[in-house]
């Protein structure tokens, strides 16, 4: 089934809350950034301070970021989510918005696989209906962020312009990874 641009939101299975408090579920009425990222993608830390000022700019706007590092790489889980765990403590002591550990792949096989997503960072934006509204770059954020949050955005011919566009290129990416594994 495809993920993308009025789809109901998957649900969030991670392992681990290590930071904020558990999520439980999605709650409607809240506007949520769901980032795939890692702590060996330089594009990812990059986006970080990004997540923090878009967390405290729009808080009482009712939006909730949250981070999802299901692309760890270790030994074991366990290596990975302590790993993780001092990254986290070490470099983003201002750590504003939750951060959720999946080492099973469950919630890429919910999110990223279906999204046609090929590669991190990976921002989800899901509106107040429980619909994703926004698959991209976490640095296209600032642009679509008010409008979610007003509810102006989803239905746009731009939203819709912008999946189309993203769904192409990311199957374009995905031919010319298989066509590189072929030819090796």
């Amino acid at each position: 089934m495809l993920l993308g641009l009025e789809s109901p939101a998957p649900p969030i299975t991670v392992e681990n809350w290590l930071r904020g408090h558990p999520l439980a579920s999605l709650q409607p009425g809240t506007v949520y950034v769901v980032e795939f990222w890692a702590t060996w993608c330089p594009p990812c830390v990059a986006a970080l301070p990004g997540l923090v000022h878009l967390q405290e700019k729009y808080i009482n706007s009712g939006l909730e970021v949250l981070g999802i590092a299901a692309h760890e790489q270790a030994q074991t889980a366990d290596e990975a989510r302590n790993n993780l765990d001092a990254w986290l403590t070490e470099k983003v002591p201002n750590l504003n918005y939750r951060i959720g550990f999946d080492s099973t792949g469950e919630m890429k096989k919910l999110w990223l696989d279906p999204s046609f997503s090929v590669g991190i960072p990976t921002s989800f934006v899901v509106d107040r209906d429980g619909r994703i509204a926004f698959v991209g770059h976490p640095t296209e954020l600032e642009d679509v962020l008010p409008k979610i949050l007003t509810g102006s955005w989803r239905t746009s011919d731009e939203a819709k312009a912008a999946e189309t566009e993203r769904i192409a290129e990311n199957e374009r990416a995905m031919r010319e990874c298989r066509a590189q594994q072929d030819g090796d």
